[in-house]
């Protein structure tokens, strides 16, 4: 694998037009995606704990590899996360792949801003304006652009949406969610610990940057948040106070 299409080792004709780079960038980015959604059960078995270091590499011919970093120091090109296969036991199966999904993007984006290095500005906000268009890696794994359509389309109908307190009682999942479905919630992520939202779990909704806490995460219980009309989440409270 010593050649451009291969995307590890020595690149013979590395892209050099923003065009050019951003089809690198969307090949590497299938290929990831291949591994983290179509081949996920293979990919997952790769990732054995018991191995050493292993990195998920995405290749301008659209095939993906788990494999132990590359050993020339410096590299030819930015490395992916080191170490993915650690984690894998120690978290839940969602979270484990949103999680690799979030390196995986940063690393796409590492290695098309490497060959960008001599653009000029704007071919950079162009390249830059072509990437963002696609969902990321992990907008895609997680289904987290669908649930942010979700919840303008409720913003839209009802106003600002109210606060939301999740609670299990007695085995079974309740809530004061002002009519709002559980499904709507299945793939929010906790604004502070990045988990997923479980039924099983209290959550409080921020009124001012609309994100989603555990309540232990934020250190409101059920009862304290029945008395709070509008809850605002530490970070924009912090941004209040500066202000």
């Amino acid at each position: 694998m010593g050649d451009a299409a291969s995307g590890r080792g020595h690149v013979v004709y590395p892209p050099r037009s923003a065009e050019d780079i951003f089809k690198d960038y969307r090949a590497r980015r299938s290929a990831i995606l291949r591994a983290l959604t179509h081949d996920v059960e293979d990919f997952y078995a790769q990732c054995d704990p018991e191995k050493e270091n292993l990195c998920l590499y995405g290749y301008a011919n659209e095939a993906w590899e788990v494999a132990l970093p590359a050993e020339e120091v410096p590299t030819e090109l930015p490395e992916p996360a080191l170490g993915i296969n650690f984690a894998r036991d120690g978290m839940n199966r969602r979270d484990w792949l949103a999680l690799v999904a979030v390196h995986s993007d940063s690393w796409l984006l590492s290695v098309a801003f490497y060959y960008a290095a001599r653009l000029n500005r704007n071919d950079r906000k162009r390249l830059f304006g072509m990437i963002n268009e696609l969902q990321t890696v992990f907008e895609v794994v997680s289904g987290a652009r669908q649930q942010q359509s979700k919840e303008r389309s409720s913003m839209d109908n009802g106003g600002r949406a109210k606060p939301s307190v999740k609670i299990k009682n007695n085995g079974k999942a309740s809530e004061d969610a002002y009519g709002e479905d559980d499904s709507d919630h299945g793939e929010t992520l906790c604004g502070t610990c990045g988990g997923i939202y479980s039924a099983d779990e209290f959550w409080i909704g921020c009124d001012i940057c609309e994100r989603w806490y555990h309540g232990k995460c934020v250190k409101i219980t059920p009862a304290k948040a029945e008395s709070i009309k509008h809850y605002k989440c530490p970070s924009c409270s912090s941004k209040r106070a500066r202000q």
